[in-house]
């Protein structure tokens, strides 16, 4: 059974940072990307940052430059580190790992991030 440990979230005021952690653990060898997920009250669940088992990065436009996920491959773990937060970064945090072919795909628990104006 695939788990997925999340941590780090917590509330900051805007333009403090914060560093989430996912470690992966169980039967993971198939699934080549990981990444985060968020979802605001009252709103879908969107992709913040993905990192793919060959290193390339993709991230919401929204964060671009404010956030930067990293991997280490040795710990299966991936980080988020976020700076410059914003009040509309406010939401909870899911770490995701998926199959790209097959789309199997695993969340975490969430983990709450508020960022107060």
């Amino acid at each position: 059974q695939v788990q997925l440990a999340e941590s780090g979230g917590g509330s900051v005021q805007a333009g403090g940072s914060l560093r989430l952690s996912c470690a992966a653990s169980g039967p993971i060898s198939s699934f080549n990307a990981m990444g985060w997920y968020r979802q605001a009250p009252g709103k879908q669940r969107e992709l913040v940052a993905v990192i793919i088992s060959g290193g390339s990065t993709n991230y919401a436009a929204s964060v671009k430059g404010r956030f930067t996920i990293s991997r280490d491959s040795a710990k299966n773990t991936v980080h988020l580190q976020m700076n410059s937060l914003k009040p509309e970064d406010t939401g909870v945090y899911y770490c995701n790992i998926r199959n790209l072919v097959s789309y199997d795909q695993y969340w975490g628990q969430g983990t709450q991030v508020t960022v107060s104006s």
